[in-house]
């Protein structure tokens, strides 16, 4: 599929006829005879194409005056990957939105991270997405008004405002307008064994969903395998970790199955609630395109037999771009055993503690005004590290140096560099990881290079990335290929 700006018809109409659920969340088919928008893979009978027209976001459906289909639940579908494979303007808009940014600080806010005027964001969203930022805002507090209302037993009011909106009538209006009920009829179509019940206030347990294929073993293995203690652990086969969010703090666990992630969720404040979400699947990956990426890797014959044998390998990534950053510098030239326990001596002396009844998780990683203010002295590693760590927590404290969602990736890769300390491994990993460059590239990592050289592939890292420029735009998830020929923890799902 091509860019959302230009849906091609031809493809549109073959894919809802096949049912194919690698588009979900690409582009939505709107009904023009019943008014109802639906996902690709809509289990319905297709109806005629003279009645399909397509649009490429819930948003540009609802703002069309199209209703969410009560079968296929299209608001339900997995992200479209474009926002995650792309570094312009509209990507990072839609990445920032999806992180709540129009909700806690509206357009301006918006405008103001990305370094544009309010009109020529709004201008761009609209002929790319067919939806300004309200809108795609609006769609998106209705998506997380259903999740609160089929899965909590909360009064509607509390729904209301923990879902973003401004006033109980505007939260009845707009679930009216796009899923043709009230909310309480809404909560009465959850069927009887999933109606919501007595539970942990604050605690949701929902479904991730994701494109097949997944594999989950390097993507939690590599999450297991790194888990700085007390914030991170693996038990009873979930992936838990706490949370630093806008209004609060929470837990997450998330466990891989066959068709979903399942996630359970603990906040002190359900107004981060599709913050939480986003952030979770951000970290695991969800919203990636596998066929795309497997079909372009495998186009290297010495590529294939690696994703032939496990295909769909996601890329780790991270719920806090800063955290990781720290992280990364703390694993220079260490095992990962000792990385975590640097991170851990950290957390324990600065992270702010929590209570977690259904663990060992015990504190957020310190942020970094917290790390700022850490005596180098302290700081068990050789001196030139300590100033590469005191010189990143310090920009990262005052605002000279801000990693997010929003970041432009090459922006963000020269400000690094400039950094004392850091090299292109460091900042590639970086951005691979924390920024979410799907084509970030590490020909200097030492396992890449070992495993380059075991499958016949160049092992030096000029020869490597000049093979490599046939990988593009996929090169972070080659990079997991490689890595997990290896015997390390991280390429092996705990047991």
């Amino acid at each position: 599929m091509q860019t959302a700006t230009h849906l091609d018809r031809e493809h549109c109409v073959r894919a809802v006829q096949s049912k194919d659920a690698r588009f979900d969340g690409w582009f939505y088919t709107a009904v023009l005879t019943t008014r109802i928008y639906c996902r690709p893979s809509c289990p319905v009978v297709p109806p005629k194409p003279r009645n399909m027209t397509f649009y490429p976001s819930a948003a540009a459906c609802q703002q069309a005056g199209f209703r969410a289909c009560k079968r296929c639940r299209p608001d339900t579908s997995p992200g479209s990957p474009e926002w995650n494979q792309r570094a312009d303007l509209v990507a990072r808009a839609m990445r920032l939105i999806t992180d709540g940014v129009v909700d806690r600080e509206g357009v301006p806010g918006l405008a103001a991270r990305l370094g544009y005027s309010t009109r020529q964001v709004e201008r761009q969203l609209l002929a790319e997405l067919g939806a300004g930022p309200l809108a795609l805002a609006r769609a998106q507090r209705a998506q997380t008004a259903r999740l609160l209302i089929e899965t909590t037993a909360l009064p509607m009011a509390e729904i209301a405002f923990a879902a973003g909106f401004s006033s109980i009538r505007a939260f009845n209006d707009t679930v009216r307008e796009v899923f043709a009920l009230s909310p309480s009829e809404l909560r009465h179509r959850v069927p009887a064994g999933r109606a919501p019940g007595g539970h942990t206030p604050g605690t949701l347990s929902l479904r991730l969903p994701f494109r097949a294929p997944l594999n989950p073993d390097n993507l939690f293995g590599h999450l297991a395998a790194t888990a700085v203690p007390g914030v991170e652990e693996w038990r009873d086969g979930a992936y838990r970790r706490t949370l630093r969010l806008p209004y609060g703090h929470g837990i997450v666990a998330l466990t891989p199955r066959p068709d979903h992630i399942a996630c359970r969720l603990t906040l002190s404040d359900l107004r981060d609630l599709a913050v939480a979400i986003s952030r979770c699947r951000r970290m695991l990956d969800l919203d990636a395109d596998p066929v795309a990426v497997d079909d372009r890797l495998r186009t290297d014959p010495l590529l294939a037999p690696l994703v032939d044998k496990a295909p769909g390998r996601r890329v780790p990534r991270t719920v806090d771009e800063a955290e990781f950053a720290v992280r990364a510098v703390l694993g220079q030239q260490v095992s990962t055993a000792a990385a975590r326990t640097h991170a851990a001596r950290l957390v324990t002396a600065h992270g702010r503690p929590l209570d977690d009844p259904e663990g060992g998780l015990t504190h957020l990683f310190p942020a970094p005004q917290a790390l700022a203010a850490v005596d180098p002295e302290t700081l068990a590693m050789p001196r030139t590290r300590r100033t590469t760590f005191t010189t990143l927590v310090g920009q990262l404290a005052d605002g000279t140096l801000h990693l997010g969602v929003e970041s432009d990736w090459a922006e963000a890769r020269a400000r690094l560099l400039a950094l004392p300390g850091f090299g292109p491994w460091t900042v590639d990993v970086i951005a691979m990881r924390a920024l979410g460059d799907p084509d970030a590239f590490l020909p200097t990592d030492l396992g890449i290079r070992r495993a380059a050289g075991e499958l016949g592939l160049p092992s030096t890292p000029a020869a490597l990335t000049a093979r490599a420029e046939a990988w593009r735009p996929w090169r972070a998830y080659a990079v997991q290929y490689l890595w997990a020929t290896d015997s390390h923890p991280i390429n092996f799902l705990p047991v």
